[in-house]
Order: C-alpha cells, then sequence, then structure tokens
C-alpha cells in the first residue's frame, strides 16, 4: 500500500512538473552528509552527538543507516525532486521533517533488492529556500552487510528526468527485452536441437541463451515473498555459472578443441554452485564461488583467441572479441559489487554509480553466437540447395541416359526378335520345304516319281512357300491379314476341284497380333488339312472356322468325305500329315484333334493367344 501511494504521488508531481515553465533552476548535488548507524525507527535528534560527515557515495557497515542532508534551494520554484540511482534496501526520505516518500524496505516479512532508480517528488509547501535539511533512512539488502547511499541529485524534474531515463533504460528496460528475448529464442533453437541431435552447438546456444535469460531475472524482482527468495536467488547462480560452463563448452566445440575430460571438469564446477550457496549462502557463493568463474572466463578468452589466430576466419574472430569484452565486464562487475581499491583508482567514483556491465556484454556475446549460427545455418541451406541443384541436373542426365539405353534396349530386343523370327522361320523352312524338295529330288533322281507325282510336289512346296509368305507379309502381324489371304488362295483352289466351300471368320475387329512364326504354324495345320481334304476325303462340301473364344483361338476344318474310324490306320502321307500338325500344335502350346466318322472328318485346333510362342520340339519332316 505504500508503494502504491508513493507511486500515485509520483506520477501527480510528475505531471504537476509537466506544466512548470522551462526556465528551471539548476539541480544541486551534494558532496557531504552526515550518518548515525542506529536501527530506530525513530529520526536521532538533530543535535545527537554520533552524527558525523562523510563523503557522498558512502558505504556504511550496518543494517540500518540514518543520513542528513543540507542544502539550498535559492532559485526553486517551489517544486523539486529527488533523484538516487538506486536504494538496494529501500528507506525513507524526510524534507525539513515532512514525509516526502517511502520505498519498501527489507524486512523479515518482505525481501528487497532495488535495482531501479527512483526519482521522488519533494513536498512544494515543505521546500525552503535556505537551510533545508532532507534526511533519509537506508536500509540494507537482504544479505547484504552494508548500507550503501548514492551520491544523490535535487532538483527540477526536467533536469533529472535524463538521467533517471537513462538509468531505467539500461538496468530495468534492457534486462525485460533480455528476459522477453532469450527465453523466446532459446526454446526455439532448443526446438531445433531437439529435431537435430547431431548440430551439438545449436544445443548449447539455446541452453546458454536460456539460462541467461533466467539469470536476467535478478534485475527484474525488486521485492519478493521471503519464501521464495531462496528458491530465486538459487536460481540466480544455477544460471549464471551455467551460463558460463555452455559458453565455454560453445567456444571449446567451435574452435574443434572439445575434450571429455575437459567437459567433466566444467560441468562438475557448476555443479559446485548450488551446493556452495546450499551451505554457506549467498555471500560464500557469490565471494568464492562466482570468483572462480574468472579463471574459466580468462581461459575462454584465451581459447577463443587462439581459435581465430589459428583458423583465420571473421566468425572466430568475433567470438573471441566478443568473448573478451564479457570476461573484462564480468572481472569489472566483481571490481564494482566489492568497491575495490583498483577500480576506484583507475576510475574514481565509478564504483559509487553501481553500473554492471556482464549483462550487456553477454548480450552482446549472443548477438555474436546467434549470428553467427545464423550464416551458419544459411549457408548450409545454400549448400544443400547447390547440391539438390546438381543432384537434379544429375538425376536428369541419368534419366536420359537410362532412357537413351532402354531405348536401345528395345531395338536390340526388336532386332533379336525379329532375328529369332527369322531363324524360326528358316529353320521350319527347312525341316518342312527343304526337306520335301530334298526328299522328292533322290527320289526324282532314282526314277521313282512320275509326272503326276512330280507336280504333287511342286505344288506341296509351292503351298508351303505361300503360306510362309503370307504369315511374313502380315503388317503389323495381324493374323487376320494373313488368314484372308490364305482364305483367297484356297478356296479358289478348292472350287477347282470342285467342292462346295463354308467359310466363317469370327474374329474381333482390333488387331490380332499373332508372331509370324506362329501364326506360320497355325496357317501350316489348316493347309494340311485342307490337302489330306483334296488328296483322301473325296468330299463333295468342307466347312472351315476360324473363331476367337476368350484367350483361345479355335479352327475347325470339317468335310463330308469318306472319313475313316478311329482305330484305321491312315495310309501313306495322309498319317504324316496329322503327325505334323500334331507336332505343329503342340510347339505352339495348344492341342489339336482330329476325329473320323463315317460323315466326315473334323481337324480342331486349340492355340491359347496369351502364350503363343513356340515349344521347342523335334523337327518336323
Amino acid at each position: 500500500m505504500k508503494l502504491a501511494r508513493w507511486a500515485c504521488c509520483s506520477l501527480a508531481a510528475l505531471s504537476f512538473a509537466a506544466r512548470l515553465g522551462a526556465a528551471q533552476a539548476a539541480p544541486v548535488e551534494p558532496m557531504q552528509a552526515e550518518v548515525i548507524t542506529s536501527a530506530q525507527t525513530d529520526a536521532p535528534a538533530p543535535d545527537d552527538p554520533r552524527w558525523k560527515v562523510v563523503a557522498l557515495a558512502d558505504t556504511q557497515q550496518a543494517d540500518v543507516a540514518w543520513y542528513r542532508v543540507h542544502f539550498d534551494a535559492d532559485a526553486a520554484d517551489g517544486f523539486w525532486m529527488l533523484y538516487l540511482p538506486y536504494l538496494y534496501g529501500g528507506g525513507r526520505v524526510w524534507l525539513n521533517g515532512e514525509l516526502a516518500g517511502e520505498v519498501p524496505q527489507n524486512s523479515p516479512t518482505l525481501r528487497v533488492r532495488w535495482e531501479r532508480p527512483l526519482l521522488l517528488p519533494l513536498p512544494a509547501a515543505a521546500l525552503r529556500p535556505q537551510g533545508n535539511v532532507l534526511l533519509l533512512r537506508a536500509v540494507a539488502a537482504h544479505q547484504m552487510d552494508e548500507t550503501l547511499l548514492p551520491r544523490l541529485v535535487l532538483g527540477p524534474q526536467a533536469a533529472l528526468q535524463p538521467a533517471f531515463d537513462r538509468r531505467l533504460f539500461f538496468v530495468r528496460t534492457v534486462p525485460v527485452v533480455t528476459v522477453i528475448t532469450g527465453a523466446v529464442v532459446g526454446m526455439l533453437v532448443l526446438l531445433i536441437w531437439w529435431r537435430r541431435r547431431d548440430e551439438v552447438l545449436y544445443g548449447l546456444f539455446g541452453l546458454a541463451t536460456l539460462l541467461w535469460a533466467l539469470r536476467t531475472t535478478t534485475f527484474l524482482f525488486d521485492t519478493m515473498n521471503p519464501a521464495l527468495w531462496d528458491a530465486w536467488r538459487l536460481l540466480y547462480f544455477v544460471s549464471t555459472g551455467g551460463f558460463v560452463i555452455v559458453m565455454a563448452l560453445f567456444t571449446l566445440g567451435l574452435a574443434g578443441w572439445s575434450r571429455v575430460a575437459v567437459t567433466r571438469g566444467l560441468l562438475g564446477y557448476w555443479a559446485l554452485g548450488p551446493l556452495a550457496y546450499l551451505i554457506g549462502g549467498e555471500n560464500f557463493a557469490g565471494r568464492w564461488w562466482v570468483a572462480g568463474l574468472a579463471p574459466i572466463g580468462l581461459g575462454l578468452a584465451v581459447v577463443a583467441f587462439a581459435a581465430a589466430w589459428r583458423q583465420r576466419s571473421a566468425a572466430t574472430l568475433s567470438i573471441a572479441v566478443a568473448v573478451a569484452l564479457a570476461f573484462v565486464a564480468g572481472l569489472h562487475d566483481q571490481l564494482v559489487a566489492s568497491s575495490s581499491p583498483l577500480i576506484e583508482a583507475l576510475l574514481p567514483n565509478w564504483s559509487q554509480e553501481r553500473y554492471f556491465l556482464l549483462h550487456h556484454a553477454a548480450n552482446l556475446l549472443l548477438v555474436v553466437m546467434g549470428v553467427l549460427l545464423a550464416m551458419r545455418f544459411v549457408g548450409t541451406l545454400g549448400a544443400v540447395e547447390a547440391a539438390n541443384r546438381t543432384l537434379e541436373a544429375r538425376v536428369k542426365q541419368r534419366e536420359l541416359e537410362i532412357a537413351a539405353s532402354y531405348e536401345r534396349i528395345a531395338t536390340l530386343q526388336r532386332e533379336q526378335a525379329a532375328t529369332d523370327e527369322r531363324q524360326r522361320i528358316m529353320r521350319d523352312l527347312h525341316d518342312g520345304l527343304g526337306s520335301q524338295l530334298f526328299t522328292s529330288l533322290s527320289r526324282a533322281e532314282r526314277g521313282a516319281l512320275d509326272a503326276t507325282a512330280m507336280t504333287d510336289t511342286l505344288r506341296g512346296a509351292i503351298d508351303q512357300m505361300r503360306v510362309s509368305i503370307e504369315a511374313l507379309a502380315s503388317e503389323d502381324q495381324d493374323f487376320r491379314t494373313a488368314f484372308g489371304n490364305f482364305h483367297f488362295r484356297w478356296d479358289a483352289r478348292l472350287s477347282e476341284a470342285g467342292l462346295a466351300t463354308d467359310w466363317r471368320v469370327e474374329l474381333p475387329d482390333a488387331v490380332l497380333t499373332i508372331a509370324a512364326h506362329d501364326a506360320l504354324q497355325i496357317l501350316h495345320i489348316a493347309q494340311e488339312a485342307l490337302t489330306n481334304v483334296l488328296k483322301h476325303a473325296q468330299a463333295q462340301l468342307v466347312a472351315v472356322h476360324l473363331a476367337h473364344e476368350g484367350d483361345m483361338l479355335t479352327l475347325e476344318i470339317a468335310d463330308n468325305g469318306r472319313g475313316a474310324t478311329s482305330t484305321e490306320p491312315a495310309a501313306g502321307s495322309r498319317g504324316r500329315g496329322q503327325a505334323n500338325m500334331r507336332s505343329r500344335a503342340q510347339r505352339l502350346g495348344g492341342s489339336l484333334d482330329v476325329v473320323f466318322s463315317s460323315g466326315g472328318t473334323r481337324v480342331s485346333l486349340r492355340v491359347p493367344l496369351r502364350d503363343t510362342v513356340s515349344l521347342p520340339v523335334s523337327s518336323i519332316p
């Protein structure tokens, strides 16, 4: 409630000050004050002999310190403000005996660590042109054994606001941005690492960013419930040490100097931090364990510069510079926090400003790491895209080569098929027509052939030749065309012999493709059957039926001749004709039935269309 009232008063005062004219009095910055270290709640008496003069800024080894500051406000227009860069443990402010403001104080029921600056309005009615007394009760922050009072400034708001805004930006706005950005970026990068476990640097960067976001929360909470304080401060030590250790592992990995023993040693020292806090408290852990992180940071900087010297790349050099800046900033913060005489000698009065630089240097280091990883990621994407383009070009080239190879193979297969087809037909001509001519020639040379027999032999040879030509002459191996030529020739021949014919062809309109050699075998079977009708049947009618039934091609030739019984032996060449027909049907993978009856002879051939490849059998005589 007190903090809320103070905030309301501050806003009202700021609003009032904004309405003042541009001409303002110059601010007053007292160089000294009087102090009494006492835990009393009431203000010490003005003539208390314990008052002693100290220079500002001041540090007292006490839990509570009373400060009295005298100042004049000759040019005051009735409204001034008090600017305090910090007041870690909180406190109260009086002007000429009137309460001017109250900042939440550290107590057994409240933990206070007031990092942000304060701009307190002073009561206009209490402000006098001469002899003003500012009384301030300062309380030490929790687990701090000293009370700190910075160099304060009094004056108009317009004169004090720039310094207040500048410090507020560095000690509060930047940490807020760091916590939010670090948490978001850290979780996103860890998610990337979770999907790509082999990218260890991404995992280390994500973990370092998240740890630093957690560590920076120390600048966000000014007050806290005592029940949560120890857990929050423990988180601070865990995240601080973790950030340094993870950064060391990242730098070693980037430099290519990772070692299992070194990694275990760093992780072990990280674990000592929480243990030191639990055993000795915050002061012990902060004084000894945090100090031990300095050699690790120094070693990290040395490794980074050695890697930059060895690799001589922009990436390693930028990391080395950023690590060195972070180390110097961390060392600076340690010297400032301990009010070291060294920092006072190098930069007088600087330690009293209590500006801590590590969280800014660490932010720079994380930005450098993020940029390097982003450049690495973009480079990897570029390499992958280039590899994909190269692969696509190679695949396209290989596809063209494969297509050309397939075309060559198809051409060779067609040529081979044609060669095989010619060889089969040549074997068929050799085994059929050639054998017949050779046998007839031998008989003629012996004088065993008369004119009629010679005529029959030559006619048979011509028929064999015509069948071969008809089988080979059809385009696209269309069996309908080949059978049409066969039909035209044999219909005329049967008519000349005085036989009535009945031709029925039931084939599909589409092209019925049958290999030339297979078509030749079918036509040979038909020719053999019709030849037997002419020579032996003494028939008046012959019927030829060719049909396509499912996956089968059927050919049936029937006559009304004298026929014979199934047990009657066939005479002469007729017996050899049946044997030839059966052999040809077997080569086609089909079946041949010859039925003799008193009403004539019927020859039936069934050939599978899906498998018309000739089967290997003995030569046909």
